[in-house]
């Protein structure tokens, strides 16, 4: 570990434990020194208020390996376009973030740790600055709601079509995405569940989660015919076509959305690529798209399909974890792996991987909570 990497580490857990007070003051230093800012932000904070802070340290902490993290800050520039943020706005940030962490570390604070912190930080900006400069794309496309459909209590399918230009994606890819009509300014990524094709929609497949806002509209509220916001897309869980070898996806509920897609993509090209797709979930309601997924691999050979239940003992197939079914099966050791879903079932399924010494360089994978 560098120098600069211990001292953010280190420094960091000074203030690890009042997370929620540090965040709190960040964006108190933000409103109280520049009020005007206060409308690029939802009118409820609850949810927002750990979201940038936490983004920001797990950057920080990450640039110890800086050509990975590259195109990702780069995108996450591109992405911030849909908040309106300008070049200045990354001096306010920076100067609230150290004094937020000088106030809650106290006399342990140290002006090594506010270089580290300064510097650290000023690399990251200097990166998004660069890549939202560099997007010639507008800062959010709106699309229109084509269809929806309820496929169990909490989880909707559902299709859009942007109205002004083409949104230019990957299969595997995710974006940021807006329900003004009814949760304004508040934004929650989802990953697009189908390739990309000539007609220019895009498939959505989200789970309402407890007191997500934003979920909770798409899934319960919105209607054929709303218009949704739709931010730059984001992420690297996209297919190397020079491989040769064969895939393996695993996929925990409506983290079959990039998983979809990239099979999706494969039925264009692919003829000698053996794929094996393991969907996990609770129960039968949450294999929502079983159905569609059967119909795959009954049309093309080189697919196959193994569903799992972790708390159905009537479900007639696998039972468990899915990376525990995963573990049944193989040998792996030759396989490209791309695994998606809740960041409890990307750690467990990564930590099976790695005991069944899968190459971490053929894992492939995006999570919207803490790995």
């Amino acid at each position: 570990m560098g120098n600069l990497q211990r001292l953010l580490k280190e420094s960091w857990t000074l203030v690890e434990e009042q997370q929620d007070k540090v965040a709190g003051y960040f964006y108190a230093r933000i409103f109280l020194s520049n009020p005007h800012l206060r409308h690029l932000f939802p009118v409820t904070m609850d949810v927002q208020r750990a979201r940038l802070l936490g983004a920001i340290v797990t950057a920080v902490q990450s640039l110890d390996d800086p050509d990975r993290f590259e195109e990702y800050l780069r995108q996450l520039g591109r992405d911030h376009r849909k908040f309106h943020v300008e070049p200045e706005h990354y001096d306010v940030v920076g100067g609230a973030l150290l004094e937020a962490l000088r106030t809650f570390a106290g006399e342990s604070w140290s002006i090594e740790y506010d270089q580290a912190w300064g510097d650290a930080y000023n690399v990251i900006a200097k990166k998004m600055i660069s890549g939202a400069e560099a997007d010639t794309n507008p800062a959010f496309w709106h699309a229109e709601v084509l269809t929806h459909e309820r496929r169990s209590r909490d989880i909707a399918v559902m299709t859009c079509r942007p109205l002004q230009y083409p949104l230019e994606y990957r299969a595997g890819q995710y974006v940021s995405v807006e329900a003004p009509r009814y949760q304004p300014r508040l934004w929650r990524t989802y990953s697009m569940a189908n390739a990309p094709n000539k007609e220019g929609t895009i498939e959505f497949h989200v789970r309402a989660l407890g007191a997500g806002w934003v979920s909770s509209a798409l899934v319960r509220r919105v209607q054929v015919g709303d218009l949704l916001r739709i931010a730059a897309p984001m992420g690297t869980m996209t297919l190397d076509r020079k491989s040769t070898r064969d895939v393996v996806c695993v996929a925990g509920g409506t983290g079959l959305a990039p998983i979809k897609a990239l099979i999706e993509e494969l039925t264009r090209y692919n003829r000698t690529r053996w794929v094996h797709v393991f969907f996990g979930a609770k129960d039968r309601d949450d294999l929502y798209d079983l159905p569609e997924l059967n119909k795959l691999a009954a049309r093309y050979p080189w697919l196959s399909v193994v569903p799992a239940c972790s708390e159905d003992r009537n479900f007639v197939g696998e039972q468990g974890n899915i990376g525990e079914v995963l573990a049944r099966y193989g040998p792996w050791g030759d396989h490209d792996f791309f695994v998606s879903g809740s960041s409890s079932m990307v750690k467990s399924t990564l930590r099976t991987l790695a005991e069944l010494k899968v190459p971490a360089v053929r894992i492939k994978y995006d999570t919207f909570g803490d790995i």
